[in-house]
This record gives structure tokens, sequence and C-alpha cells, in this order.
């Protein structure tokens, strides 16, 4: 199929001899037609379906008339804020404004609202009465029950209901998205759709049946007392233990005493067919001319040369999203579908010969998993390697080292093959077959002279409550990293990523990590502030004081300054952040660090 990029405009829509798109896609993210873009991936594949699409990107929403710009489709409005969290997009943990915006024209931010989806669903309304409206992605998946909003402060009812639109499709959306469609092409109304995996649909009263599972209403979770405190931990777990596509019942949850939203079950990932499909559509894998003008999409720069590899992750890391949006299952492509891509990249203008990234939300997940993970399944009442490995995993890293070296030794003008996902570091020493040729292929071939990791913290106690394992994990990584280089005669190092204030980390607990990067002689340049984003078990803790694994209290940092001790003490060489350290130390009582650290 000749390559081109979907309409945007009128005159595109002419040049294909269409009267109309039977659907919109209007994004938050600038249109930039690459796999690695949610609203991309969608367009081509409703395209490969046969379906008319255009895009509507970043529109002006001051102005309804910005979502005319294709007149009005056929069948309906798709609508995403884009790959992040329009409020995590526009705030840091600090709620401070961003400068930048990675995946907007020049990198500059403004180019989309707060709050996107509520914005963008709200304009299109306001033009075109009585058409459906769908929305998706990364913002509407984490909120699309009652959740914890940091940037009020409050826990805000489903966004479903703010933003007044017809069905949200949280997760993956490719499968529940391409079922609305047919069924809306069939002439079914959309009031009528309401059974599809994994969409969330709204209703007066709740479903005759009685498989379902009721949630905390919304009334009973919004408070600030301590009852409201534990139905919001018990809300969260129930839908913890609904996240598996195969297990999973459907979840009902009352709000303002009238409407209901209802969560069907998750739709199950795609299989390795299904994902070479999708990733070997005709996308132009270019940003829109539309920009030239205004600059590069910074995200596009970061990603063009990348290959996906995989999808979903069984780390069960607490601060992280990707088990409600992606799953916990890992999907993974075929190796001839990844070099085929490879071919692709390297006949692309600007390709120096590099593979950026052949990876996923965990690189070294690839292929890997136990029988549950390939019928797309995982159990909901465990998690895969914490505590303990679950005994039904089979680590096993050789898949990926076939697709490494397939594509070391493809030709085609590559040099080299680089790996900037995740990985989990302890995972190779579980794997006795291929674990320790894994390091070292890695360290030989697959290193851009740094590799990061994210031993997130150094303390037990706090490790337990990410969800990480062992603090041992990763000196006995460290070390092994450090003797394979000088056996390679390499200069590699490690960047490892700390997490200051995390829900569990006291005072000591910070001072603790200081400590443990004074010894190392490391001083991190970035330190990322716990960031309590919708979806995640420790923005739960964050908001309730709860750990609602054990319903037991867990002590929890807030408030500006306190935050601000912890994350200077992470980074306590540098001058700006003296005064705070010695703060620090003084409400600790360890004046005998003062010295030491200073």
């Amino acid at each position: 199929m000749y390559k081109q990029f979907l309409p945007v405009n009128y005159q595109d829509l002419a040049i294909r001899g269409w009267d109309a798109c039977d659907f919109i896609f209007v994004s938050g993210d600038a249109y930039v037609d690459h796999p690695s873009f949610a609203a991309a991936v969608i367009c081509r594949v409703l395209e490969d379906a046969n379906y008319r699409v255009g895009i509507i990107a970043q529109p002006d929403w001051k102005n309804p008339a910005s979502y005319t710009a294709l007149g009005r489709p056929r069948l309906g409005f798709l609508v995403g804020a884009g790959n992040m969290d329009s409020m995590v997009a526009h705030y840091t943990a600090a709620k401070k404004p961003r400068s930048e915006d990675a995946y907007s024209p020049g990198g500059k931010a403004g180019f989309r609202p707060d709050r996107a989806l509520i914005v963008y669903t709200s304009g299109i309304r306001s033009i075109y009465k009585n058409i459906p409206v769908i929305i998706g992605g990364i913002e509407a998946s984490l909120r699309c029950l009652a959740h914890y909003d940091y940037w009020s402060d409050t826990v805000r009812r489903s966004i479903l209901l703010d933003s007044k639109a017809d069905i949200l499709v949280y997760g993956m959306g490719e499968k529940a998205i391409l079922e609305i469609c047919h069924r809306l092409k069939e002439g079914e109304p959309i009031s009528a759709i309401r059974n599809v995996p994994g969409t969330c649909v709204t209703a007066k009263k709740p479903p005759e049946n009685s498989d379902y599972s009721r949630l905390p209403d919304y009334d009973a979770v919004k408070g600030e007392d301590f009852s409201s405190l534990k139905a919001y931990a018990q809300h969260f777990m129930i839908q913890k233990m609904n996240a598996d596509p195969q297990s999973a019942i459907s979840l009902v949850e009352k709000t303002d005493n009238i409407r209901w939203v209802i969560r069907n079950p998750p739709a199950y990932p795609l299989s390795t067919s299904e994902l070479d499909r999708i990733y070997e559509l005709p996308f132009t894998r270019q940003a829109h001319p539309m920009y030239n003008a205004a600059g590069s999409i910074p995200a596009l720069t970061e990603t063009i040369f990348s290959l996906v590899s995989s999808r979903g992750c069984f780390g069960g890391c607490s601060f992280c999203a990707i088990t409600f949006h992606q799953g916990r299952a890992v999907s993974s492509r075929s190796k001839s579908s990844l070099l085929r891509e490879a071919n692709i990249l390297s006949t692309m203008p600007g390709f120096k010969g590099y593979i950026h990234d052949v990876g996923g939300p965990t690189a070294n997940f690839y292929g890997s998993g136990c029988d549950r993970h390939s019928r797309g399944s995982f159990c909901p009442d465990r998690e895969c390697l914490y505590p303990e490995p679950c005994p039904r995993i089979n680590p096993d890293h050789g898949p990926y080292l076939s697709v490494l070296e397939s594509l070391r030794t493809l030709g085609k003008g590559i040099k080299k093959v680089f790996i900037r996902s995740g990985i989990r570091f302890d995972y190779p020493y579980l794997d006795k077959k291929n674990g320790k040729r894994f390091l070292e292929i890695l360290c030989r071939y697959h290193v851009s002279g740094q590799l990061k990791v994210a031993p997130e913290h150094c303390s037990e106690a706090v490790l337990a409550v990410m969800g990480k394992g062992d603090p041992k994990g990763y000196e006995r990584f460290k070390k092994d990293y450090a003797i394979i280089n000088r056996s390679l005669c390499l200069k590699q190092y490690l960047i490892p990523y700390f997490i200051s204030s995390h829900p569990g980390s006291t005072l000591e607990d910070a001072i603790e990590l200081a400590l443990y990067l004074k010894k190392n002689h490391f001083i991190p340049d970035q330190v990322q502030d716990f960031y309590p984003t919708p979806g995640t078990l420790s923005t739960v803790m964050y908001r309730t004081g709860i750990d609602p694994r054990t319903m037991e209290p867990i002590y929890v940092p807030k408030g500006a300054h306190e935050k601000r001790l912890q994350r200077a003490l992470l980074q306590f060489t540098h001058r700006e952040f003296r005064s705070l350290v010695k703060e620090a130390l003084h409400k600790a009582g360890r004046e005998d660090l003062i010295k030491y650290l200073l």
C-alpha cells in the first residue's frame, strides 16, 4: 500500500475522493504517524479494517470551529489525550508547570489543555449534537472509575461521567475499538453497545445479571475520614483482583445516587500475529509536514529508530500503572516481524546504522513468563516476582537473545543495536540457562556507554512497599556488570534511578539512601520525586496512608517541604540543598552526619 498521512483537513478528503470520514480521532499529541504514538496505531488499525479515518491533532480547544476541520464523521469521534495523561504532561511532581512537551511541535508546552479528554469531548458536543464519542488512551484507562487526583487533592469521579462521552475504552484499545466501530457500522446505536470487553459505560441501574462485583460507592470513597480512606483502598484492590481477562467480572460503581459506571472485564491482550500485523501497517513513521516550520516532535526523535518488541509487564512495581493499562501478561512480537521492521528502518532518511532500542515496558521480559501469560492471563491473587518469584514463571532470555543476534547480523547498514528500555536486572539470575549469557551479550553488544537501571531505593522496608526485591540483587548485578565490562575491556557505566518520598519512606530511610550514595561515590544528576498519578498502588497509599495489600497503616511523606527534605538528601553535594540537608539531619537527630555528608 502507498504510504500517506491520514486526512487532517478538507483538502486531504478531496484528494482521496471522500465526502466524509467514518471516524475522526481527536488527539492531544501532535500527529506523528509512527507506531509508538497511540493515535496513529488506532487510526491505522481502523484504516486496515476499511474505515475512512481522519485525525484532528491538538485542536485549538478555545475555538470550537477547530473540531470542524474534517466535518462531521459518519459514525463517530474517537478522543485521546495523548501518550501521557494531560496533567502529567503539564505539571511536575511539585505541581509546577512544565516548560516543555515532548509530544508537541518544537517541544513547546501549551498545545493541549488540562484534563484534555473532558475539554475535547465538550468541544465536540458543542458543535455536533447526537454524535457518538468514544474516549480512550492512558488518561481514560487510569481514570475510568473513581480515582485520586493529585493536582486537586480530591477523589474525582469517573472521567466517563465528567467528559459525558458515550463509551470509555481502557487498556490497549485495538480490540475494543474495532468491535465498537463494527457495531456502529452495522447500525447499532451507541446506547446499545454495553458489553464490549475493555470498556466502561454508564447506566441508570446496575446490570440485571448477578455476575458483577459492586465497588464502594463514589460517595463512600471521596471523603477524608478513615472509613472513606479504607473504602478507597478496598475499591482499588477490587479493581486489582479483576484485572485478569480470564477471571475478571464486571465492576459496578454508584455515583451521585443516580448513575452507575459499569466496567466490563478487560480485553485479552493481542496475540503475536495480531501485534505483528499492527506494527507492520503502512505507517509513514514521520511527523506530519504541517509541523515543518514549528520544529521536530522530540518524542519521535527518541523512538523513530527503535523497535517495540513487547507489551505488558509482570514486574509488579507499586508505583507503575502499566499493570492497569497494558496488563501483566507480556505479548511479544515475532522475530521475523522485528527483522522486517528493522529493514524498513535501515532505508529511512537519517538512519545512521543505529537501532536505538529493542524493547517494551521491560525489555528482557520478551518471550518469557508462564503458561497463563501465553494465554493472555495471569494470577489475580499474587504477583509474579514479589515477594518471591512464582514457581510457575519460566525465565528464558533465549528468545530475546535470538532476536538481538539476528538484528546484529542483519546487515542493511546496521552497525549497532542498543537496549535503552528498562531491563529487570534481577531477572537474569532466575534464568539458569541463558541468564549469564544475556548479561555478557548485553555488555558486549547492546550498551551505548551507559546502562540505565532502576534500583529505586536501598532500604528493604521501602523496597517492600514498592513491590521490589532484595536490595542485594542490585549489588550483585552492579558487581557482575563491572566484572564483565572489565573482561571485555569496555568502559561502560551504570546509571541508577532512585525515587524520593515514596510512601513508606521515612526521613531515616532517605538518610540511609544518602549514606548508600556516599559510600558508592554516586550522586544522581536527576532524582524522581514520587508522583501520585492515577491508577497505581502507590498512589492509593499516598492518598490513604494504608497499604491496600494488608490494610495496615503506612507512613507517607506529605507536604512540599518534607518532600524537598527527602529529595535534597539524595543530592546532598549540591550547594543549593545544603541548608535542607542540614535541616533534615537535625530533624532526624543525626547531627553526627553533617560533616560526613557536607
